[in-house]
C-alpha cells in the first residue's frame, strides 16, 4: 500500500474518486480512504493546511496503515524567479523556514530532536517523481529544496529572505512536516508542488487561477508514478 497527503480537498479529491472499492477510516478528525489506484492499493488522506495537522495525519497514516511510502502533493508558491507558475518542484529534501532556535546557538531551520535542518526525501522515491514529472508534455520540472512553514507567503521581501537562507525553489505550509514524520518513523517520504503562485504579492491574483491547472498536473504526475493506463 501507498500513501499520498494532501492539505486541501482540492489536491487529491480527483484522485480519490477514481479509486475503486474505496473504504473510509476515521482517526481523529482525519479521514482515510483506501482502495485501489491504478490498479495499486492506496490510501489518501486531506490533512489541513499547516506543520501540525500535517505531521499529526501522516503519522495516523504510518500507525494504522503501514505504507510502502508517502507522497505530500499540492500547490505551492515559487521560492525564486526561476521558478514560474505552472512549473513543478520535486524536493530532494525540505526544510521548515521558521523553525528558529538561533538564540540559544542553533542554525535557523535547525529541528531538534531529529538534528537536521535539511530534513532528506527518499532518494529513489524523488527519482521516480521526476521520471514520472518527466512524461507530462510541457512541463517545466525543478529539483530541489522546498521550504514549508506556518504562513502563507505573500509578500517579495519574505520570499527573498527564505531562498537566501535556504535556497528554496517553492514555499508551502506542510511538506517538510511530512517529511519529518516519515523521517521519524523510517517511512520512505517524497514531496512535490506544482507552482499556483509567485508569492510575491501577486498571491492573491494567481491562486485561485492557477491552483486547478497546478493540482491537474500533480494528479498527471501520479498517474505516471503509479503505472496508470
Amino acid at each position: 500500500m501507498i500513501g499520498l497527503i494532501g492539505a486541501m480537498q482540492i489536491e487529491v479529491e480527483d484522485l480519490i474518486r477514481q479509486l475503486e472499492h474505496k473504504q473510509e477510516t476515521r482517526i481523529g478528525m482525519d479521514t482515510f480512504v483506501s482502495g485501489t489506484l491504478f490498479g495499486q492499493e492506496a490510501v489518501l488522506a486531506v490533512c489541513g493546511p499547516g506543520k501540525v495537522n500535517a505531521a499529526l495525519c501522516t503519522q495516523s497514516m504510518i500507525f494504522h496503515f503501514s505504507p510502502e511510502w508517502i507522497v505530500n502533493l499540492g500547490v505551492a508558491g515559487s521560492g525564486h524567479n526561476d521558478v514560474t507558475i505552472g512549473d513543478m518542484v520535486i524536493a530532494k529534501a525540505t526544510v521548515q523556514h521558521d523553525m528558529d532556535t538561533s538564540p540559544i546557538g542553533d542554525p535557523v531551520g535547525f529541528v531538534s530532536k531529529i538534528g537536521l535542518i535539511e530534513i532528506p526525501c527518499d532518494p529513489i522515491l524523488s527519482e521516480r517523481l521526476l521520471l514520472a514529472a518527466g512524461k507530462v508534455e510541457n512541463l517545466k520540472v525543478h529539483e530541489g529544496i522546498i521550504a514549508t512553514g506556518d504562513q502563507f507567503v505573500s509578500r517579495g521581501d519574505v520570499r527573498e529572505r527564505i531562498y537566501s537562507r535556504f535556497h528554496a525553489l517553492a514555499i508551502e505550509m506542510e511538506g517538510a512536516a511530512v517529511a519529518h514524520a516519515c523521517y521519524m518513523h523510517g517511512t520512505p517520504c517524497g514531496v512535490l508542488r506544482s507552482i499556483s503562485d509567485n508569492a510575491d504579492g501577486s498571491a492573491e491574483m494567481d491562486y485561485p487561477t492557477f491552483t486547478k491547472v497546478a493540482v491537474a498536473h500533480s494528479h498527471q504526475v501520479i498517474f505516471n508514478l503509479l503505472g496508470g493506463k
